[in-house]
């Protein structure tokens, strides 16, 4: 019999998993992934989620190996090592799920090209988002640029129910060439090793996934409404890595959810389908983590300096900077966050927006700056909420904040965290001499942004 390759990407689990159940069901699966940052246009992951990926990926041979299904390991350009190995094992079929970025989609549709030409059967599966972005269209056509109708249009359709992982003995035994041990891949960091804080935070892989997520919906969705503003409680679901990573399926978070009929649920489905909007936004727009949207925010002036304090004229912005992302802006809101950021991987979602908001319109950054600084950091930056929220905090994105809307991060903390205990998690020396002071003030650069914005729309 000959094998089919499932080629694994980013949906790192057995369960809900259609391209696996195809392999399955062709009677020999192989389960092929692949670190491809060399293909035109593909994004190099960041720091912190090379650390997921590694575990995730040791997570997932375990489950794999209890299906009796061999995980083949490479790294290098996708099309090249897909073909290579389709050819070596002598593949009859060739599965996978479908991604949505404009340089990911090139790549699988050249590879689904040479695989029909080569007498494979081919075939992708929807799997990482409830919708495919090519068939939610506002009604004018296109694409829509607000969530709330589009997040009408989408909430109204049923979603299927996800799939049960498959039995066991459907792998394929034959011989198989030698492939890359997953060290390496070199996913971890090493001189130093910076990661300890994330894993006392984090445990990944779709076991870990799934427990979270029923702890979650018997617990935490009950007062999600209310927590999940508040970074001094646990009111968050700590799921966005383990769907980033693709470790839960947005299927089966939809249906857990929706099997708890509350306000609270209702406010959750509704951030899954901001995830959806988001995607829906790359979709359409492939250089969103690069351009903005609005094209009239490219006028404004944001500066653009150097963290490492290079730049001339920038030095100051830079010096600024480098405080933003240290946590020593004298703003403990954003310090503290900042600081959760660098220990864990991960930032509370109100604190993201104070912090991105502090960045771009008290500091002057350009958002691409901080979506950078996330996607290095964050164990759950992907390659369309990262940058979408961060125009959305900027003004110059698809249903964007308006520009004057300033988050003040002193008002901010007393309503977040009245008690302080966030801030006392992660600044220890706040109240004394080792705390920094500010490093802008607040009104002035407040007045400083509202001027910039005037000017930009006056001169449309």
């Amino acid at each position: 019999m000959k094998p089919s390759i499932v080629w694994f990407r980013d949906d790192l689990r057995v369960k809900d998993h259609p391209a696996l159940r195809a392999a399955v069901d062709d009677g020999a699966a192989v389960v092929l992934y692949i670190l491809d940052e060399e293909s035109p246009g593909i994004r190099p992951l960041g720091s912190a989620a090379s650390w997921w990926l590694y575990h995730s990926l040791t997570a997932l041979r375990e489950e794999l190996d209890a299906l009796g299904i061999p995980l083949l390991l490479r790294r290098g350009p996708a099309e090249d090592i897909v073909r290579k190995t389709a050819t070596a094992i002598g593949a009859g079929a060739l599965f996978w799920n479908r991604r949505y970025g404009e340089a990911e989609r090139t790549v699988d549709a050249g590879i689904k090209a040479w695989a029909r030409e080569a007498g494979l059967h081919v075939e992708s599966f929807q799997a990482s988002l409830l919708h495919e972005p090519w068939e939610v269209t506002a009604k004018t056509g296109g694409q829509y640029k607000v969530f709330t109708p589009f997040w009408r249009a989408l909430s109204a359709q049923d979603f299927r129910e996800p799939l049960a992982a498959p039995a066991t003995g459907h792998g394929y035994t034959g011989e198989l060439p030698a492939y890359d041990g997953l060290d390496s891949l070199r996913l971890l960091p090493t001189k130093p090793d910076w990661s300890g804080g994330l894993a006392e935070a984090w445990t990944p892989g779709p076991r870990a996934a799934h427990r979270r997520l029923a702890e979650f919906v018997d617990g935490g969705l009950a007062e999600y409404k209310d927590g999940r503003d508040r970074p001094d409680r646990d009111g968050s679901s700590g799921l966005s890595p383990h769907l980033r990573w693709g470790e839960l399926s947005p299927f089966e978070v939809w249906h857990a959810v929706g099997s708890r009929r509350s306000e609270s649920a209702a406010v959750f489905a509704s951030e899954l389908g901001w995830r959806e909007f988001c995607w829906h936004q790359y979709f359409h727009n492939p250089q969103l983590a690069t351009a903005n949207l609005r094209t009239e925010f490219d006028r404004f002036p944001w500066a653009w300096p150097d963290a490492a304090g290079h730049g001339g004229a920038a030095d100051g912005s830079a010096v600024e900077l480098r405080a933003w992302q240290q946590g020593r802006t004298g703003f403990p809101l954003v310090d503290a966050g900042q600081r959760q950021l660098w220990h864990t991987g991960w930032m509370h979602n109100r604190v993201r927006m104070v912090a991105a908001s502090f960045l771009v319109k008290n500091l002057g950054i350009h958002w691409q700056l901080g979506e950078q600084w996330f996607w290095d950091t964050l164990v759950d930056a992907d390659p369309a909420s990262n940058p979408a929220n961060w125009q959305w905090v900027a003004g110059s994105g698809a249903d964007a904040s308006p520009f004057f809307r300033i988050f003040n991060p002193e008002a901010q903390r007393t309503k977040f965290d009245p008690h302080g205990k966030y801030i006392a998690r992660w600044i220890p020396e706040f109240g004394t001499p080792d705390y920094p002071e500010e490093i802008v003030d607040l009104k002035t650069t407040r007045q400083e942004a509202l001027d910039a914005y005037k000017g930009l729309r006056e001169r449309l």
